[in-house]
């Protein structure tokens, strides 16, 4: 219902402090005329990058957790990857601030090191402090599926692979990698769904002059501009909806659950 309210509120026009009803597109000529569109395209780089650059990160994390840690051990990761979430993400920002500032540990270590002889800027309130605070906060969400679509591929295609002579890397690219992209894929959606709709790291870390599109959708409500509001949240839902239709199109849940789903079949 909410859904169909804002897209309902996206054709309405703006009368006053509030809106009327009609069947009008002025508040989507708007923002595809504006500048709005160019935070758009910002926003669709930048959550590329930080995904791109999550994936990097988290799969190989993921793929240590579920192939090569025991069982006891992998949990104990698992469980400190959600440490972090136990604080709000507004404070783990703010504490980043601290770290990229130009008195930081960061620009510490690099004068201590040699690699620079004066502080370094542009490590916060920059798109690089944006990115830093985007992948730690979105990064951890891509590691579970990977996980669970690693956990659930049998073990005997592996070991069939290894006997038919294939080298540990022609294993990795042509089975555990191929039966790993429903999780690769769903920890992707994850990712680019969160750093495309997040504002406060933007707002904390890039400083007041950068903006994603969460700020534009708070900017257009701190004006009473519902409409425009209404439209830029339906454009960027209906982004991730085609996402979401990718994701059903390509896979099925049973093979991101593997060894759950098929239990639960059995059962």
């Amino acid at each position: 219902m909410p859904l169909a309210l804002t897209l309902v509120w996206s054709l309405w026009e703006r009368d006053g402090f509030w809106m009327r009803p009609a069947l009008s597109p002025a508040a989507y000529i708007t923002f595809f005329s504006g500048p709005r569109l160019t935070v758009l395209e910002r926003t669709v780089v930048l959550a590329s990058v930080v995904t791109a650059l999550g994936l990097l990160i988290a799969y190989p994390i993921a793929y240590l957790v579920s192939m090569k840690l025991p069982p006891a051990l992998a949990r104990l990761v698992l469980l400190l990857l959600t440490i972090p979430f136990l604080v709000n993400y507004i404070l783990r920002d703010v504490s980043l601030t601290y770290v990229l500032d130009r008195v930081g540990p960061v620009n510490a270590l690099l004068l201590r090191s040699g690699v620079v002889h004066q502080p370094v800027d542009w490590l916060l309130y920059s798109p690089f402090a944006v990115a830093v605070g985007l992948i730690s906060s979105y990064m951890p969400f891509m590691i579970y599926p990977i996980w669970l679509a690693l956990s659930g591929i049998d073990r005997r295609l592996l070991e069939a692979s290894w006997l038919l002579g294939a080298r540990p890397l022609r294993t990795f690219l042509q089975v555990t990698l191929p039966l790993s992209m429903p999780g690769v894929f769903a920890g992707l959606m994850f990712a680019f769904v969160g750093s495309f709709g997040d504002s406060a790291t933007a707002r904390i870390l890039g400083g007041s002059g950068f903006q994603m599109m969460g700020d534009t959708i708070t900017s257009a409500l701190g004006v009473l501009n519902y409409p425009l509001a209404a439209a830029t949240s339906t454009t960027v839902v209906a982004m991730m909806l085609v996402l979401l239709v990718i994701w059903f199109l390509l896979f099925d849940a049973s093979s991101l659950l593997g060894k759950v789903a098929t239990w639960r079949r059995q059962e």
